[in-house]
Formats: structure tokens, C-alpha cells, sequence
């Protein structure tokens, strides 16, 4: 294959004008977003020198998603997601502003910080689900896992340029202007969603209103083993293996001895390896509960080596391999769900996952900071790993244990297979 076949099938998804629009607004706004996300924790961390403060900055920013997460599914499968974006973002900016302001007053109240943090949370909280089910409106249906790794490889390449630029004007001019630029990156995205051209656009079926749907949308994962294994293993690794903002502040200053900048550094290579493994999964195919499976076992391995680095250095070099892996289980998780579940549950499934994912760090956040203080962040990495890799081996066992399962005889009960679109599938792809 070419370089040039190989790039055209990478980027295929860029083709379409109205995934441009999204991918650059997008890719501008994420920057901003972890900026904000990353001075939040320096700024607390400056205030308290604590890491069940930062464990329960993680809740506030992540609470609503786990609390509302379900609801906010629903709220995205009943509406127009483009016009609903449009909204959430709006009050994400608004919301950055009013950090500024704190910000700007030199010494700020943790509380206020937290109470915005809440805020912060109830915007991701419904533009999750949104953003990421409207990315399958915007292209073909054989393109859907291309937009889905493009669009990772999009929220990871700003976890690049975000924290760098955030840690730069923290250390030059101040959290207040972090801040302030985050606010104004919002207006990237807001034009690229109305300058879209909605004819264009494949949308989704609406759900009509009804009783009982949030409790279908749950009752539907759980018949589908194809959606329900892999959100499994996503909040175990999600309580537990995904708390960056958390651990690695805690890691780098005192288990390696580094600064705050030594802190931005690490995350900024974590994330060049996180783009790097996005890319390369762009040009897969179909992906199965296997590939998860294993992407989580090598997430795994990945944080059990950055738990025993002695030196930043070396913790430097470990993180490019902790990004790939952590992206790859990412990438993969995220895309069976979007390419697997029903059109008409997409926004709820997917709402489901980002509880598991990002609503999770409630509960982990503030366990991890807590282990971090009494034993040190070496031990929180690595009861990452030990998390990351027991779920991958329990993905891998049920993968086998339906292998060896006599196939339903002809005409047999119809629950013995998983419905998907309205197509019969495999119980584990």
C-alpha cells in the first residue's frame, strides 16, 4: 500500500465538508478544554497541596456525568444534536469566563472552584453523548469507525497541545488568562456548527417520548454481549486506571521529584502516544470484544511499567507506551459501541459509557488521591494496571467461554442470539 492510499484511508472521513467543519471547531475547543482542565488542577494543587482535594476536584468535574448520564442520553436521542451542541457549548463558555474572573482575583475559594467544576460537569454531562453520536450523522455509514478513531485521535492531540500551552501561561501571565483563552477558543466550534450544511447531514431516528426509556436503553445493553462486556471492562478501568489528572501531578512532584512543568511535560507525551495509537486504529475495520480485550491488557502492562520508573526520564519514555495503549482500549471500546448499537439507542449507549468512563473518576478519583497521600502515587498506578489488566482478562474469558458454547440449533430461541440494527450478531464479536 502507498503512503498515499495509506493517508487517503486515514483521513477518509475529512472528505465530507461537514466533518471538517466539526473536526477543526473541535480540535481548536478540546485544546482550550484541557487547558482549563489542567490549570484547574495546578491551581487547586497550588491552594492545597492535597491529593484528596484534587480527588474531589475530579468529582466535581466529573460528578454530573455519572449522576445524569443516563438522562442526558435520553436528552440526546429525543433531539436535534447539532442544535443541542450548540447550546452546550454556550454554557461551557460562559461557564470558562466565570473561571477566569476567580481566577483573576489572586487568591480564589476552593469552593467556588469546585462549584464551577460542577458546572463545568453538567456541560459534559450532555455534550458527551451528543458530540460524540453526532459524529455518525456526519459521514457514511462504512465510515463510521474512520470519524470515531478520527474524532479520538482529534480529543487526544489536544490532550497534546493543551496542557503544554496551559502549563506555559500559568508560568508566564497566569490561570486567569489559561482560562480567558479557553473561553474564547469556543467560538471555533460554535461556527463550525452553524456554518454546517444540515442537507447534508444523515440523522439519526428520534426517539419519541415515552415512559420507561432510560430503563429499555439499560435493559437493551444488557442483551447485547457485543455492548455489555465492553462497558463492563470500562468501569472497572475507568474508576481506576483513568485518573491522569489525579495521579500523575501527585507522581511527577513527589515520587520523581519534578515540577509542575515536569507534570505538563509528561502529560503532553502521554497524549503524542495516545494520537499515535488513534491514527493507527483509524485504519481498522470492524473491531470485537477481543481487540478490546486485549487493548486493555496492554493498558494494563503499560501503567505496571510507569508505576515502577524511577526517574522522570524514564517515566517520559513509559508514557509514550501508556498513551497508545490507553487510547487503543479507548478507541476500540468506544468504536463497538457506535458501530454496534441500534441508531435509536445510540445517544443512551453512549451516554452510558461516558458514565462508566468519565463519571466513574468520581468514585476513583478520590480513592486514588487518598492512596496517593497515605502510600504514595506509585501505589495508584498501579492499582491502574492491576484494574486494566484483570479486566482485559476477564473480557478474554468470556470471549472463550462463548466460543466453546454449542451454536443454537435451527429455530431455536431467539434470545440466544444478540440483535443488532436488526441484524442477528454473535454473542461476542
Amino acid at each position: 500500500m502507498s503512503l498515499r492510499t495509506a493517508a487517503r484511508r486515514t483521513f477518509a472521513s475529512l472528505e465530507h465538508r461537514n466533518f471538517r467543519l466539526f473536526f477543526v471547531g473541535q480540535g481548536i475547543s478540546q485544546v482550550g478544554n484541557w487547558m482549563t482542565l489542567v490549570a484547574q488542577t495546578l491551581l487547586v494543587l497550588k491552594l492545597t497541596d492535597s491529593g484528596v482535594a484534587l480527588g474531589l476536584l475530579a468529582a466535581a468535574q466529573f460528578g454530573p456525568v455519572l449522576l445524569l448520564g443516563p438522562w442526558a442520553g435520553l436528552v440526546a436521542d429525543r433531539s436535534d444534536k447539532r442544535k443541542l451542541l450548540v447550546t452546550v457549548q454556550v454554557a461551557a463558555m460562559m461557564q470558562s469566563f466565570v473561571l477566569a474572573a476567580l481566577a483573576f482575583t489572586g487568591d480564589p475559594p476552593v469552593g467556588a472552584l469546585y462549584a464551577v467544576a460542577v458546572v463545568g460537569g453538567l456541560c459534559m454531562a450532555f455534550d458527551n453523548p451528543a458530540r460524540r453520536s453526532f459524529v455518525v450523522e456526519m459521514v457514511p455509514a462504512l465510515q463510521i469507525n474512520n470519524a470515531v478513531s478520527l474524532n479520538s485521535a482529534l480529543m487526544t492531540s489536544s490532550r497534546v497541545i493543551g496542557p503544554a500551552l496551559a502549563g506555559a501561561l500559568v508560568s508566564t501571565v497566569g490561570y486567569g488568562w489559561a482560562f480567558t483563552v479557553d473561553a474564547l477558543s469556543y467560538i471555533a466550534v460554535l461556527a463550525g456548527l452553524l456554518m454546517m450544511r444540515t442537507s447534508e447531514l444523515h440523522p439519526s431516528p428520534v426517539a419519541t417520548r415515552a415512559k420507561g426509556q432510560i430503563r429499555a436503553g439499560l435493559r437493551y445493553v444488557r442483551s447485547v454481549p457485543e455492548l455489555f462486556v465492553p462497558l463492563v471492562m470500562m468501569a472497572v478501568i475507568g474508576t481506576l486506571s483513568y485518573n491522569f489528572q489525579t495521579v500523575f501531578p501527585l507522581f511527577v512532584t513527589r515520587d520523581l521529584q519534578g515540577s509542575e512543568a515536569t507534570f505538563t511535560v509528561l502529560f503532553s507525551v502521554v497524549s503524542v502516544g495516545s494520537l499515535a495509537g488513534a491514527l493507527v486504529t483509524a485504519n481498522r475495520g470492524d473491531i470485537g470484544v477481543r481487540q478490546v480485550s486485549l487493548a486493555a491488557v496492554a493498558y494494563g502492562v503499560a501503567l505496571a511499567l510507569m508505576a515502577l520508573a524511577p526517574t522522570v526520564a524514564v517515566a517520559v519514555v513509559l508514557g509514550v507506551v501508556v498513551g497508545v495503549a490507553s487510547i487503543t482500549f479507548l478507541v476500540s471500546s468506544t468504536a463497538i459501541v457506535q458501530i454496534k448499537a441500534a441508531a435509536d439507542m445510540r445517544g443512551r449507549v453512549l451516554a452510558l459509557q461516558a458514565m462508566l468512563f468519565l463519571g466513574s473518576t468520581p468514585v476513583g478519583g478520590p480513592v486514588v488521591g487518598w492512596i496517593a497521600d497515605q502510600f504514595g502515587a506509585r501505589y495508584s498506578v498501579a492499582l491502574g494496571a492491576i484494574a486494566a489488566f484483570g479486566a482485559g482478562l476477564w473480557g478474554l474469558a468470556v470471549l472463550r467461554r462463548a466460543s466453546e458454547e454449542p451454536a443454537p440449533a435451527a429455530g431455536g430461541d431467539e434470545t440466544d442470539a444478540a440483535v443488532v440494527d436488526g441484524r442477528p450478531e454473535a454473542r461476542v464479536a
